[in-house]
């Protein structure tokens, strides 16, 4: 397999799926989504894969889409319709990356994220759509384009959280660490930065020593209850819900300001008034 922006090494039972963008904090571009979906496939194809484990390279898992490509090529497809925005083509391009996110989801064979960094907008569906998570202890995971600019896609905020938690954090947008991920039951363990491979690692062999026909079994046996609650209606209503926010005239105007300013400086003044992500105090 050869990929540009994932590494894929299957190694006793576990096949490892790292995001490889470190220099842009792997953000998502269309070629992430597309090897995201042929790395899960291909351990699925190999007969010795047990455990599949999702992480990221450098500083973060993954800080969402990459701005600087998304709204260039929105901004540029808008032109060329002459202003005009066609609903329906929006959703049928982000439903390519739903479907890539949901392949996690949809993996016969299990999936553990190792969070660590950043785990910001589209990353966290990533992140959301895998079976188990660890985060490290000074990561943050959020939805910051709640604010302004986007809604979830894959909407697992709704189904890995109770109703209280789940509502605060899509109408607000905010960042939890991974402490606070833990405690409101969202991720498995949070660990010191340093401890989270090892963890993670441990639990995959763990885990490999149960029988395939078993993990399968179980796994599905979960993943029904919550199709059965309507996850696959959900997702279409949050998909469209999305490319609706990206052209509210508040959407409009945020991404023409992004486009002039500068994204870290639209984000900052997005996160400003919430004090989080990057705008959160230094320790």
């Amino acid at each position: 397999n050869n990929f540009e922006t994932i590494l894929y090494e299957p190694l006793n039972g576990i096949a490892r799926i790292t995001l490889n963008r470190p220099e842009r904090l792997n953000a998502i571009n269309a070629t992430l989504t597309d090897e995201l979906r042929r790395a899960v496939a291909a351990a699925n194809e190999d007969s010795a894969v047990r455990v599949i484990i999702l992480a990221g390279s450098g500083r973060a898992f993954c800080a969402g889409y990459d701005l600087d490509w998304g709204t260039k090529a929105e901004d540029a497809n808008q032109r060329a319709m002459s202003g005009n925005w066609d609903p329906v083509r929006d959703y049928l391009g982000m439903s390519r990356n739903v479907r890539a996110f949901m392949s996690l989801w949809e993996s016969p064979k299990p999936v553990i994220a190792q969070v660590h960094g950043w785990c910001v907008g589209g990353g966290t569906d990533m992140a959301l759509c895998s079976d188990l998570i660890y985060m490290a202890e000074d990561a943050q995971i959020g939805y910051p384009p709640a604010r302004i600019w986007g809604e979830p896609t894959t909407v697992m905020w709704a189904y890995r959280l109770g109703l209280e938690h789940a509502k605060r954090l899509m109408l607000t947008g905010q960042s939890l660490t991974g402490v606070e991920a833990q405690r409101v039951g969202l991720v498995s363990a949070a660990l010191p930065a340093d401890q989270l491979a090892g963890a993670v690692d441990a639990m995959a062999r763990r885990m490999a020593t149960i029988p395939l026909n078993q993990l399968v079994m179980s796994k599905l046996l979960v993943n029904q209850a919550y199709e059965n609650m309507g996850l696959r209606t959900t997702q279409i209503l949050g998909t469209v819900f999305d490319g609706i926010a990206r052209h509210t005239p508040e959407g409009i105007a945020w991404r023409d300001e992004a486009m002039k300013i500068g994204f870290r400086e639209a984000v900052r003044r997005r996160d400003g008034p919430w004090g989080d992500y990057g705008e959160r105090p230094k320790p």
